[in-house]
């Protein structure tokens, strides 16, 4: 039996993917539509009279099928305009972290603090800690504040990485000499898994991307620990 993750999207994290999951059921329902009267059309021509001549050829019908199309393109490009709108503003980000993909791991870089910097290696399955997760663990996670604007940078190191974050509606390519930004904001505290997905070579399964979105009085406490260490 299919567990709920297994048959649809990951529960959204942020405001994005929230629409993304909007605008997905959206565009389900008219694909379910179309399909309907496309197969209503076909079980009708092939069992009452409509293949007469006069029905197939008339002026009304070219206009039908020529009409509905369009308003159909609209009602779905409308919303997924605003949606890409959403993903590309950044306004005034709290936190800003350079994300830079290596084979095969990923190092961040809070580019706000001096010296505060890591790199995030997956950990292996025999040193997993019970609850944890096989093959999308990390050493180190990206700790951001919860319900606050945080800015990605990303970029790689030797060839194409992708930074993905599934249930933050967060993919962007990671390329070598090429700064590229994407922003979230983390709607609620928790621990989201992503992976590369961008396939970089023979290890590309085992460079996970954990983010735990933490209350802001955790993020100081974590950042002052991590500065003490550096």
């Amino acid at each position: 039996m299919a567990n709920p993750s297994q048959l649809g999207f990951q529960d959204a994290a942020s405001p994005v993917m929230e629409e993304l999951l909007h605008f997905h059921d959206h565009t389900l329902m008219i694909v379910f539509l179309i399909s309907t009267l496309v197969l209503y059309i076909i079980m009708a021509m092939i069992s009452t009279k409509l293949t007469n001549k006069y029905i197939l050829d008339s002026q009304e019908i070219e206009i039908i099928w020529t009409i509905l199309p369009a308003i159909i393109l609209v009602l779905i490009a409308l919303p997924s305009l605003r949606i890409l709108y959403l993903m590309d503003e950044i306004n005034n980000p709290l936190l800003t972290i350079k994300a830079v993909g290596h084979q095969w791991y990923w190092s961040y870089e809070c580019t706000d603090y001096e010296d505060l910097g890591f790199d995030a290696y997956m950990v292996p399955t025999q040193e997993l800690a019970p609850g944890q997760f096989r093959l999308m663990e990390t050493d180190h996670r990206m700790v951001i504040p919860a319900e606050s604007p945080i800015r990605v940078l990303v970029s790689a190191d030797d060839v194409l990485h992708s930074w993905a974050v599934p249930s933050l509606g967060i993919k962007m390519d990671a390329v070598p000499g090429r700064l590229n930004q994407t922003a979230f904001i983390a709607s609620r505290p928790g621990i989201f898994y992503g992976q590369c997905s961008e396939i970089c070579g023979a290890n590309h399964s085992f460079m996970p991307i954990v983010v735990e979105a933490v209350p802001m009085t955790h993020f100081e406490n974590w950042s002052s620990h991590m500065l003490q260490d550096a």
